[in-house]
């Protein structure tokens, strides 16, 4: 859950390097650093904090060369200290690294490194890979060869990067498990954990897949499988996104420039290819059982899918977060799993799928990431359009997700004729209309939501409650408030709630009712029971609500009033009051935005 880059060519590319890791930054921003080559010495810079504020420490740009890599880090061995931040350097300095993901034999390593002499500086299992270079290029006197036996000898997963004074004009580099890309500009070659880290620079990208190597030198690269050592062709990805669509564009944080531009991802998730949709549709039709993947806030995505796939296709599809799935999947080959990511590269999920394909279960995703690892695992990848998603929360990703397992739960249900040719044609107009309306709400709302938000940041506990396809909403929105303000938050089913819960409605513990339109009589007596239950016991409501001012219950400490729609679309805008309410309660309490503590864009590791 680090990014990684590099970057060789003519002149010098210490500010390229820092340009890199600072649009990585969102990855991991305990720390960073750099090491760059100049005259057959490599130097490196390091210190904890983010980017720029090491940069302001260590006066990251001062260096020279043509050659360097970089890290930005979120702790995963060892705490966050200066020793412990990235790059490492053997004992001789003459190689330098860094390194994303998890050595799972690294003590041993470790232990025998040691006995041979090895001192270490750190506590990382990223530095065993340094001394391991050391060690067999004193055997060898080739650094390739000394790369190949180090990342061979490695147990768990890696994305690694390295330089050395012995080929000063080159960057190694590694892949398993892990996610690096190469960027293939002119008299200038780049390395990424992912296409921000050169899309400044160049469009055209090489993606490595497991047990892969690269060499790249400032004119040329090329690619090699690990165990064979044979070269590898690899096909140039051109990336569609433009580098302007990963500026703030005059917004405070990328959390807020994402969450209006949700109308546009809703745009872009109706606009999938329809081929694709039917064909989705079609393989659930064929399977005996379908499971819908996630983990995290695409674990809720599923969850929401689940809902739509049973109101309007009649089909139960199983929702699994990723890291149960081996505990409660049954496989075959006539099963179908869905995994869904934004980056592509989550771990639990990447696994899941590995353990579907073992067993020969038919793949499908959907995906934000042109050339991601589950893209590229799966039979049938549907890529969302949502554009680079920066801030660590979630939130135009998710949206785009919902709404194309929307898509999919309507044509399944045309083809099992469970809703006919022309309701299909009446919900999906009903879709269409969801940007302006959200638009709309963005603008006549976000002031709204910040006062009451302001009001309440600080009130510490809160308990969200939701029925039917509100519940996954009300669960989004609550880990919306977890992530980026702090604050705890606990999403649950409007019925659970007297099964225990009750019993700590006091003072301290304020509620959140996700209520839906009066039209849906099987959801809306039942949740505004769940509320009755609350007040009678002095708890205070916020309702997020639709049509007119509530008269019959009055039951609401404060109350934001949404416009009458389709109840197909009816929970999105709630879940757009969920993503207000989170980032205006962080912005009162002063919060790391796009970056909150202890979390990490794309979770890589176990």
């Amino acid at each position: 859950m680090c990014g990684i880059s590099g970057v060789v060519g003519f002149e010098n590319i210490s500010k390229s390097l820092l340009d890199s890791i600072r649009n990585l930054e969102y990855r991991g921003y305990d720390s960073c650093g750099v090491a760059i080559l100049d005259d057959g010495c490599i130097t490196i810079k390091k210190n904890i904090g983010q980017v720029d504020e090491v940069n302001e420490k260590e006066r990251l740009t001062d260096l020279e060369g043509r050659a360097g890599i970089a890290h930005t880090r979120w702790a995963t061995h060892g705490g966050v200290t200066r020793e412990n931040s990235h790059p490492h350097a053997s004992c001789r300095g003459d190689f330098a690294v860094v390194h994303n993901g998890i050595i799972s034999n690294y003590h041993t390593l470790k232990a025998g490194l040691k006995r041979e002499g090895h001192q270490f500086l750190s506590d990382t299992d990223t530095e065993v890979i340094a001394h391991l270079l050391e060690k067999y290029y004193s055997s060898t006197g080739d650094v390739e060869d000394a790369f190949i036996k180090s990342i061979n000898i490695l147990e768990g997963t890696y994305a690694i990067a390295m330089i050395s004074v012995y080929e000063p004009e080159k960057i190694f580099c590694a892949k398993n498990e892990s996610p690096l890309i190469l960027g293939i500009g002119n008299d200038v070659n780049y390395i990424g954990s992912d296409f921000n880290a050169f899309i400044d620079y160049t469009k055209n990208t090489v993606v490595l897949d497991d047990k892969e190597y690269a060499i790249i030198s400032k004119e040329n690269y090329i690619v090699k499988d690990n165990i064979r050592g044979e070269r590898v062709d690899k096909e140039i990805t051109k990336i569609e996104w433009d580098a302007e669509m990963a500026k703030k564009g005059g917004y405070p944080h990328y959390m807020l420039k994402e969450i209006y531009e949700q109308p546009q991802s809703i745009i872009n998730a109706l606009n999938v290819d329809r081929k694709i949709i039917k064909k989705v549709a079609s393989l659930i039709m064929d399977s005996d059982r379908t499971y819908l993947l996630g983990v995290g806030t695409t674990y809720y995505v599923s969850l929401l899918g689940e809902y739509y796939f049973s109101s309007y296709a009649g089909s139960h599809l199983s929702a699994i977060s990723s890291d149960e799935f081996k505990n409660l999947a049954e496989v075959t080959d006539k099963t179908l799993v869905i995994a869904i990511s934004q980056s592509g590269e989550t771990y639990d999920s990447i696994n899941a799928l590995k353990y579907a394909k073992a067993n020969k279960a038919r793949t499908v995703s959907i995906v934000n990431v042109i050339g991601s690892s589950i893209a590229r695992m799966v039979d049938l990848s549907i890529m969302q359009g949502s554009g680079p998603e920066i801030c660590v929360i979630s939130t135009k990703a998710a949206i785009s997700q919902m709404i194309i397992l929307i898509s999919i739960a309507l044509e399944l249900g045309n083809m099992r004729k469970k809703i006919t040719k022309k309701e299909k044609k009446r919900l999906e107009k009903e879709l269409i209309k969801l940007p302006t309306i959200i638009q709309n709400i963005l603008n006549e709302k976000s002031g709204f939501v910040n006062n009451i938000a302001q009001r309440y940041s600080g009130i510490k506990n809160w308990l969200y409650l939701g029925r039917g396809v509100y519940y996954p909403i009300a669960l989004e929105s609550a880990l919306k408030m977890k992530e980026v303000a702090y604050i705890h938050a606990e999403g649950m089913p409007g019925g659970f709630l007297k099964h225990g819960t009750i019993a700590l409605i006091d003072e301290d513990l304020y509620t959140v009712g996700f209520i839906p339109p009066r039209e849906e009589k099987d959801l809306y007596p039942l949740i505004m029971g769940s509320i009755e239950e609350v007040k009678a016991r002095n708890g205070f409501v916020m309702g997020f609500h639709f049509g007119d001012k509530e008269k019959d219950y009055k039951l609401f400490d404060e109350e934001i009033i949404l416009p009458k729609v389709d109840k197909v679309i009816a929970p999105f805008l709630q879940l757009i009051l969920g993503q207000l309410l989170a980032y205006f309660a962080a912005i009162s309490l002063k919060r790391n935005i796009d970056r909150p503590r202890s979390l990490a864009k794309s979770v890589t590791v176990a």
